[in-house]
């Protein structure tokens, strides 16, 4: 087995007298893709910078081989000292990389360079962050949540761009999707300790199910066990006498177990306080627009959304969801057309910003509304510091100014303050930024019990499948088009995905007039075929061949590599046959180059393939 390029072992540390990590582990080789998850808290992101050597952990080894070369993405860059993105972006390369590269990424990420980086966006400063640890194509990278801010082109751009790459990536991140579509690997981290599976996040949930139950199970019968010696320590045989002292030190050792295994976090209890029930309908838009300047936001929408539809809007940053939520909920007035609301409307919103979110405010009071210590829930009066616990804020925080409070803190208390709120229409702006997966799947559910209806602003294309009814697409140019069904569904009928078709767009918007109908049909125009494009050649017979027989090779290649990793995985093969070790890593390097050697041929032919139509 060829050695990793990183190896952490047995990693431990302490954080506010707390142990955070017990016996951490993470192995990385060439070529590898894993995914780090655990619940908020967890530790993961603190793991990926030991990883990364800014921080120095307190027990346990961490090896890097020397010559390889690894990037760390965090989730919140430091631009101090940086004139423009592209100064940033740049200092990250190291001698031999190639300078161009920088600028070709921002370029691709819709940014000049140019740009202050004090005053990027959220999405922009993410966008430049990627630039700087894609631009060297490291050995390894480590990417801490690399979609949030981002929208749906670009994260579909990303995707793209990292499965082209051979660096080894080990990634954080709260999209489901993302993370179906790029690993091979997957570490969990619970309770300090690492858990690790040779499959991707596809087949983590029902394997982490099971490892909970039998767990569960496990729980069960220690805690019978328990109350068995309990039970003789009370009225058995006296526990002062020395032959009884080893008997009540094991009871003693069941019920730290017991305790260590009870200290998993608890779920958030996500309950949504429904108003009285609405008009069957919600919301009528007629024929609205809204433009800034020469800039069609909205051009003709007329929709209807009825009680109980789950409404999801898509579409790339700058596209307008933003504002077209505002039109829909009567916050924005059209420039023509009309809004009306439907009767007995009660709202609640969770904007994207945490606008409303003052920093200075403490946690109680931004859940209170300050000077009491009761939320009224459902109609029922609930203590402030039940109600927090319901969103897994211990009682000491109930002091704590929000400014003080991690990402994902900040998103449960948002979903806390929207969902205490009496209501029948949800209004949902990237409800899944910062949120854990498990926290996530228990939005999914509460929203599917939900009896009123909602808005869902997301780009999380997991998330948007689990719970619209239909979507609402931005297709540029002002233009909004309504497909049934989740996001998956809405590429189905579109028939192609959102970044291809927001490139025809803007090139069809060139070529025609501003708002006009020539760059609708510009975008399902049939591309031209080969015999249209003069002056290219065809596809050879070799190079057709070659098509069409290495995508076999290439499984073929990896089901080899597959079976050499599982052999060398055996961790005393080395100590047991050190003459079949040495075997079986050579064939796995020349398996792994032939691999790499394969791909990148198909590769290039696609390419060439698609450029002249063959």
């Amino acid at each position: 087995m060829a050695p990793p390029l990183l190896l952490l072992q047995n990693i431990m540390l302490t954080l506010g007298g707390k142990p955070l990590l017990e016996s951490a582990e993470l192995s990385v080789s060439a070529g590898a893709r894993v995914c780090l998850v655990g619940r908020n808290g967890s530790g993961k992101s603190t793991l990926l910078k030991i990883a990364a050597g800014l921080i120095e952990q307190d027990g346990g080894t961490r090896f890097m081989q020397p010559d390889a070369t690894i990037r760390y993405l965090p989730q919140e860059p430091d631009f101090t000292g940086f004139a423009t993105a592209l100064a940033y972006v740049e200092e990250g390369l190291g001698p031999l990389d190639d300078p161009y590269r920088a600028r070709a990424l921002l370029n691709d990420l819709g940014l000049t360079g140019e740009e202050d980086p004090r005053t990027l966006s959220g999405g922009e400063a993410r966008r430049v962050a990627l630039a700087r640890v894609l631009a060297p194509e490291p050995d390894i990278l480590l990417l801490d949540e690399p979609t949030n801010h981002l929208d749906l082109p670009t994260i579909e751009w990303l995707e793209g761009e990292l499965k082209g790459l051979r660096s080894a990536l080990v990634l954080i991140s709260h999209d489901r999707r993302f993370l179906q579509n790029l690993s091979r690997q997957t570490v969990w981290l619970d309770r300090g300790r690492t858990r690790s599976l040779n499959q991707g996040f596809a087949g983590f949930e029902a394997w982490r199910d099971q490892v909970l139950e039998e767990e569960e199970q496990q729980q069960h019968k220690m805690d019978r066990k328990i109350a068995a010696e309990e039970d003789w320590l009370r009225y058995g045989v006296t526990a002062r006498r020395k032959r009884n002292q080893r008997r009540l030190a094991a009871l003693n050792t069941m019920r730290s177990e017991r305790r260590q295994r009870q200290s998993r976090s608890g779920e958030v209890q996500l309950v949504a306080t429904e108003g009285k029930v609405s008009g069957k309908l919600v919301i009528e838009a007629d024929a609205i627009s809204k433009a800034y300047g020469d800039r069609d936001i909205v051009k003709n929408l007329s929709l209807r959304v009825l009680r109980g539809d789950r409404l999801g809007i898509v579409g790339g940053n700058g596209a307008g969801k933003t504002t077209l939520v505002k039109l829909l909920t009567g916050a924005l007035a059209p420039d023509s057309g009309t809004v009306r609301l439907g009767a007995s409307l009660q709202m609640a919103t969770l904007d994207q910003s945490r606008s409303s979110l003052d920093p200075q405010v403490s946690l109680k009071d931004a859940l209170t509304g300050g000077g009491s210590d009761f939320v009224e829930v459902n109609g029922e009066r609930k203590h402030v510091i039940g109600y927090m616990k319901d969103f897994l804020f211990g009682p000491e925080q109930a002091r704590t100014p929000i400014g003080q409070l991690s990402g994902g803190e900040r998103g449960r208390l948002m979903l806390a303050r929207a969902l205490s709120q009496p209501s029948n229409l949800l209004v949902l702006d990237e409800p899944t930024n910062d949120l854990d997966l498990e926290t996530l799947d228990l939005l999914q559910e509460m929203l599917n019990d939900y009896q009123g209806t909602i808005l869902l602003v997301s780009h999380d294309r997991d998330f948007l499948d689990r719970v619209t009814t239909s979507v609402l697409m931005a297709e540029g140019q002002g233009r909004w088009i309504e497909y049934a069904g989740g996001y998956t569904d809405m590429l189905a009928q579109r028939g192609f995905g959102v970044e291809q078709r927001q490139n025809a767009a803007k090139s069809a918007g060139k070529a025609g007039d501003k708002g006009g109908d020539k760059g609708v049909k510009a975008e399902t125009e049939r591309p031209a075929s080969a015999n249209e494009k003069a002056g290219k050649r065809r596809l050879s017979f070799k190079e057709k061949h070659a098509l069409e027989t290495l995508p076999k090779k290439i499984e073929e290649l990896r089901s080899v590599k597959d079976k050499l990793q599982k052999m060398l995985d055996d961790q005393d093969l080395y100590q047991r046959e050190p003459e079949k070790f040495a075997k079986a890593s050579e064939a796995f390097a020349k398996a792994d180059a032939a691999l790499s050697s394969a791909e990148e041929e198909w590769l290039e032919l696609e390419i060439l393939r698609e450029e002249i139509g063959g």
